[in-house]
């Protein structure tokens, strides 16, 4: 079992940040990133301590017993917004970095456009829900209209923009393994 990656699931699963769980366990946000990272293997003491934090115990925790959530409402969403570069992120599957895909639904305002990707293995997926798009990838720019998709292999840098100036856009993004 892998002890970090169900304590990130966990912590996640609660709402909190890592700092928020290192400063109510009483421990530093590098020792629960190493933690979660399985870099690091806390004590029964300390262990005991980061599960009481997270509602369980270590009973519970060990349990091979495990229900998996498989349908997610906007509640379950997490939401990163960032003004400067004019874009929502809505984490659509809670907790997607711990599978082999991870979906995000994207908005963009007009102008808008996400971070430049770092070329890295695995395939990507999208879908224009609303509004309209360019795909970057390294020096091609590819526009992809509402209804339509598009896939390839992140082999260089990447990134979606908005190039409209008053329509935002809608886009589902995949990426395997978890990239965002």
């Amino acid at each position: 079992m892998k002890i970090g990656k169900k304590i990130k699931f966990l912590r996640i699963k609660n709402g909190l940040t890592q700092e928020e769980l290192a400063d109510r366990s009483e421990l530093s946000k590098g020792f629960i990133s190493q933690l979660e990272r399985d870099l690091t293997s806390p004590s029964i003491a300390t262990l005991v301590d980061i599960l009481e934090c997270l509602g369980t115990n270590l009973k519970e925790f060990f349990s091979e017993e495990y229900n998996e959530k498989i349908c997610f409402s906007k509640n379950d969403f997490f939401v990163t917004n960032n003004n400067e570069l004019k874009h929502d992120i809505y984490w659509i599957v809670p907790n997607s970095q711990k599978n082999r895909m991870e979906p995000i639904m994207v908005y963009l305002q007009g102008g808008g456009k996400t971070f430049k990707e770092n070329p890295h293995e695995g395939e990507e997926f999208g879908y224009v829900i609303s509004g309209s798009i360019y795909l970057n990838l390294g020096s091609r720019k590819i526009r992809v209209k509402k209804g339509e998709s598009f896939y390839f292999s992140p082999e260089t840098d990447h990134y979606i923009e908005n190039t409209s100036k008053h329509v935002e856009a809608c886009v589902i993004w995949v990426s395997t393994p978890p990239n965002f």
